[in-house]
């Protein structure tokens, strides 16, 4: 018997993903029902061959859900999730409203699948931050090798990652400045057209913004609470795909090319690595694929043992859709829950 999934927020970049993920990747399920709010009643939204009607989700009852993939955003899954895990549902969060919560498991399969048990005691997993997703997933296999101790990281995140509003922000300033037209600032703080902007979320006391303490937090939760992490976190004028520049300081000895060699046998990760013009990946390339990309390995001469890499992936998917839908997988293959069984 297949599983019944509600996917939340159906309407949004990630939720469109999360239902083209399913079908893409065949998941077992009888049933996949769209919801979002009063406001998208009616809308249509695709799921492989079919098209599904948006229901409420104010109005729809979760007793029979098996699996609840929810991308609402947090303040939704604040008051949301905890009344679906109640149905007896398994929600899977995209949203930052449980990531740090300590009854919550923060979940990337490549690197913490073990810990997906623990789900039960509040019914909720959280998918932690783009950036963080993509980062953890060529992290782990070289902190198993030689423990790292510090992560200096600079990130250039895609618009996506704000949502469809940023990318059409990003599509009508770059429309106004070849038509010399008005451009118009909503979504973000400065012009994103042809520019970069070094804000992403809301500044904190200490001078860092809430993105660039979540990839610290998400990184200890995740990894190992011992690594020392420094983030600044840029937004860049790409529609879809987030790249890193990670430098990496660990406790033991690591060559280039033994990392190289670590990192193209690592699950979800892909060594594209050519020190030739052109042999690097780079966020246009990396639109609808799965891996996490890794390029520009090399030594870092300013440490004792340091390494210097370059790491690019679809912020959509592995960031979000595909990380979510990978958990639900996790839960199934580990049989950590099995179908409700339907009313005839």
């Amino acid at each position: 018997m297949g599983y019944k999934i509600a996917v939340v927020g159906a309407t949004g970049n990630v939720g469109r993903e999360m239902l083209e993920m399913l079908a893409e990747r065949k998941f077992p399920a009888d049933e996949v029902v769209a919801i979002a709010s009063r406001r998208s009643l009616g809308t249509e939204v695709s799921f492989g061959e079919q098209t599904l009607k948006i229901k409420a989700l104010e109005h729809y009852d979760f007793t029979d859900v098996d699996i609840c993939l929810m991308s609402a955003g947090g303040a939704v899954s604040k008051e949301w999730s905890p009344k679906i895990a109640a149905k007896g549902a398994v929600v899977i969060d995209n949203s930052s409203a449980w990531r740090y919560d300590p009854d919550v498991p923060l979940i990337v399969p490549e690197v913490n699948a073990d810990a997906v048990a623990t789900f039960r005691k509040k019914g909720i997993i959280a998918n932690p931050n783009c950036s963080t997703a993509q980062l953890v997933v060529a992290l782990k296999p070289l902190h198993d090798k030689a423990t790292i101790k510090r992560v200096v990281l600079a990130t250039y995140q895609s618009v996506s990652g704000a949502g469809k509003e940023a990318m059409d922000e990003l599509f009508s300033q770059t429309r106004a400045v070849f038509t010399a037209g008005e451009i118009e600032t909503k979504k973000f703080p400065k012009r994103i057209a042809f520019n970069v902007i070094p804000q992403i979320d809301v500044f904190q006391d200490d001078g860092f913004t809430r993105e660039e303490w979540k990839m610290v937090v998400e990184t200890k939760k995740i990894l190992d609470p011992k690594i020392k992490l420094v983030a600044t976190c840029v937004r860049v004028p790409v529609f879809i795909g987030h790249s890193e520049a990670v430098n990496i300081e660990f406790e033991k000895p690591i060559t280039a090319d033994e990392a190289q060699q670590i990192l193209r046998n690592a699950p979800g990760c892909l060594v594209v690595d050519k020190r030739e013009a052109g042999g690097y990946v780079t966020p246009y390339e990396a639109v609808g694929e799965d891996a996490t990309y890794i390029s520009r390995i090399r030594e870092d001469a300013t440490v004792e043992h340091g390494l210097v890499m370059w790491i690019v992936s679809d912020n959509l998917r592995k960031g979000a859709a595909l990380n979510a839908i990978q958990i639900a997988e996790c839960l199934i293959n580990r049989k950590l829950i099995s179908a409700k069984k339907k009313a005839a």
